[in-house]
């Protein structure tokens, strides 16, 4: 990877690594490191161990201190909802992590780059390198700034079908509905596009790799539509 990709991320991330290595480490899956023959420690898994280690204390001191009346049971429950996978691999996108990964030739044939499971391995392995490189409050601000922000919008995104169904329920027209519109790319990579129907009237389209995932996608975007956050 060149270097000039390498200060792109670093910009995006506001973050400058003072040992570039660890970057590109934490950028490096298995199916890259495995298909050129490196050291099994040389792919972003020990990162990933390390990230999510720092993940969870950050986001169960955030939890502490904003949720002051919540049991503890619930604030597991909470922070286990905050640092899922599909919650990492949302988060990546507001700077396109999938783009600068090292992928092997199958997997980046498979659509690995956009994988939920892949980006968000990432994402703690980058997490861990900036510890390493920068120490705790560098990391702690990275998390702050791209996990814990905006956690409310981020919880219309994942609760989009739920939600929208319950604002649909309060009107009206109180149907609602999600129709394939098509299918597109190799069997190996397809993507569904779906369309979400409230009453006649489209209200929002989306794309995923499943056709939960496209769901999910066209429920976001009608609730956006409907609470005018477009």
């Amino acid at each position: 990877m060149s270097m000039e990709k390498l200060k792109e991320l670093e910009e995006k991330i506001g973050y400058q690594f003072q040992d570039i290595n660890l970057l590109k480490n934490a950028l490096t899956h298995s199916s890259y490191a495995n298909e050129h023959r490196m050291p099994k420690f040389a792919n972003n898994e020990r990162l990933e161990f390390l990230g999510d280690a720092v993940l969870e204390l950050v986001t169960s001191e955030f939890l502490f201190h904003n949720k002051k009346k919540m049991v503890e049971g619930a604030m597991t429950k909470m922070r286990a909802s905050m640092v899922c996978e599909p919650t990492l691999a949302f988060c990546t996108r507001e700077f396109n992590l999938g783009s600068y990964l090292l992928l092997g030739k199958g997997e980046e044939l498979t659509g690995g780059r956009e994988r939920d499971s892949i980006v968000s391995d990432a994402m703690e392995a980058l997490i861990g390198a900036i510890y390493l490189d920068g120490g705790f409050a560098n990391a702690k601000e990275f998390i702050n700034r791209f996990i814990l922000s905006d956690l409310e919008h981020k919880q219309l995104f994942f609760d989009s079908k739920t939600i929208l169904q319950e604002m649909v329920q309060s009107s009206a027209d109180g149907t609602l509905s999600y129709e394939l519109i098509r299918e597109e790319g190799p069997d190996h990579d397809k993507r569904f596009v779906v369309q979400v129907m409230i009453g006649k009237e489209p209200a929002g389209v989306g794309s995923g790799r499943t056709k939960k995932a496209a769901e999910q996608e066209a429920a976001y975007a009608a609730i956006k539509k409907l609470k005018k956050l477009v």
